[in-house]
């Protein structure tokens, strides 16, 4: 049995600082779950602040000292800058302060079968599908997952069994600081190099976790991973595009853009036939890394087929928004190169007339550092269109702008405001188009100021007919 991270002694009153995070409230969840009592405080309005205020939980908008009454623990985000007034006053308190990182490695910590999924890109597309499979075959698992999951009703949930799945982020380690039993790892590739420096220090990191978990499931087709995993002496298996894998698709039919089908294959033996309804080859293997997972926990073939067929997707993984005068607009969470090229590959395939790309860089690093890469992946698509950077933690040290991506793209065109955004493209957007928001930070916000814009817009003239 493996030794349980505790919480501070006595805690009954947990006060999170960034509670409207989509890494926060799946904790936020189970911890509610458990009988805490939470408060928390966040910046912006969201739809989870309104999903944690239907919890019956006390939200604050903005951060106050006033804001900490009666708490006796908190928990903060990465996000949190180290001056913010309510980490200032908690500690001034002698308030235990607890990142977010290391209260999941004290929630993976009570489960005896904690699956880790990590990787630079897919993780909760593979957790969703994962946790999707495992809930409708009665497994009854708990989850933490950064999407919101339609077939749960949030970003988790707290199961009564030993089995949970989690995702298990590389930033700044905080996937060191939690207890997989199963570690599955996606693909390893230079994000976050303002941390780890090269992606040779990053792959050390994967191969850290690895060795924490007692079973590895990896992915056979990425170099990086391949060669993070030689050294880990465990329980391995690997799934990719290739017969040499553990577990592999076969026989690929494509129905459409957004549906195929494949036989699910173990070491050359057929397991079942699955249907999946979320596009681009990326997806086949996150499907294939979910499904395999999901046999390795005893659920059957046939039940892993038909949880499969009625996955649409995770929340915010080309996401569906609305159409509107013939006008598809979707939303995705991509923000690193090989995401938006992912994403824009398969976008670019859909049949739609042409493809609007409507990006907000996340962090001035990640935008200084994979600038090049940013250009060529963007430039899949047919139209572009950049909001300002959303710095987060970070302060623009670089000097970095959107303009200096925009700059590098041909047509390119940058607004300051989500509104002026919007506006550029929905007086510029044609019936046939598909107009795709990508990034990690709020920019699924101006998707729907899009569709408002257009929705408003065919009132008018319907008004103008009558």
């Amino acid at each position: 049995m493996k030794k349980e991270i505790k919480l501070p002694q006595g805690v009954r009153h947990i006060h999170c600082i960034g509670i409207g995070g989509s890494g926060m409230f799946p904790l936020v969840q189970i911890l509610h779950s458990q009988g805490y009592e939470i408060s928390g405080s966040d910046n912006n309005e969201s739809d989870i602040l309104n999903l944690e205020r239907q919890m019956g939980l006390q939200i604050h908008l903005g951060h106050s000292p006033e804001n900490l009454a009666g708490a006796d623990m908190v928990m903060y985000t990465a996000a949190i800058l180290a001056d913010n007034p309510e980490l200032a006053a908690a500690r001034k308190m002698g308030i235990p302060m607890l990142e977010r990182a290391e209260v999941l490695g004290a929630v993976s910590s009570r489960y005896q079968n904690a699956v880790g999924i990590t990787g630079t890109h897919g993780k909760t597309t593979v957790t969703s599908i994962l946790t999707h499979i495992l809930y409708l075959a009665g497994k009854d698992p708990s989850a933490v997952i950064g999407g919101k999951l339609s077939t749960i009703g949030g970003y988790g949930r707290a199961g009564k069994t030993d089995l949970f799945v989690y995702e298990a982020c590389e930033f700044q380690d905080h996937f060191l600081r939690t207890c997989p039993d199963v570690a599955i790892i996606l693909n390893i590739d230079n994000d976050h190099m303002e941390y780890f420096g090269t992606v040779e220090n990053a792959m050390k990191s994967y191969t850290a976790f690895a060795n924490m978990a007692g079973r590895v499931l990896y992915n056979g087709d990425d170099a990086n991973t391949c060669t993070a995993m030689e050294p880990v002496e465990k329980e391995k298996y690997t799934f990719g595009m290739s017969p040499e894998r553990d577990f592999y698709p076969a026989d690929v039919v494509r129905q459409d853009g957004f549906t195929c089908s494949f036989d699910l294959m173990h070491r050359g033996e057929k397991l079942t036939r699955l249907t999946l309804h979320i596009p681009g080859d990326h997806n086949i293997l996150n499907a294939v890394a979910a499904a395999a997972e999901a046999w390795m926990q005893g659920v059957a073939p046939d039940e892993i087929a038909r949880a499969m067929e009625s996955f649409h997707g995770a929340g915010r993984r080309f996401e569906l928004v609305g159409r509107v005068d013939g006008v598809t607009i979707a939303d995705d969470y991509g923000h690193h190169p090989a995401e938006l090229t992912a994403t824009l590959k398969a976008a670019m395939n859909l049949g739609y007339r042409q493809v609007w790309a409507v990006f907000q860089p996340f962090t001035f690093s990640r935008t200084y550092l994979l600038l090049d890469d940013f250009v060529k992946a963007l430039s899949l698509a047919d139209h572009v269109v950049l909001s300002s950077i959303m710095g987060s933690r970070e302060v623009n040290t670089y000097n970095i702008h959107s303009s200096d991506l925009g700059e590098k793209i041909p047509g390119c065109a940058w607004r300051d405001t989500f509104e002026e955004v919007a506006e550029y493209v929905m007086s510029r957007v044609q019936p046939g188009d598909l107009v795709l928001t990508m990034g990690c930070g709020d920019i699924y916000k101006c998707a729907r100021m899009m569709l408002h814009m257009g929705r408003l817009k065919d009132q008018e003239q319907a008004e103008v007919v009558r």
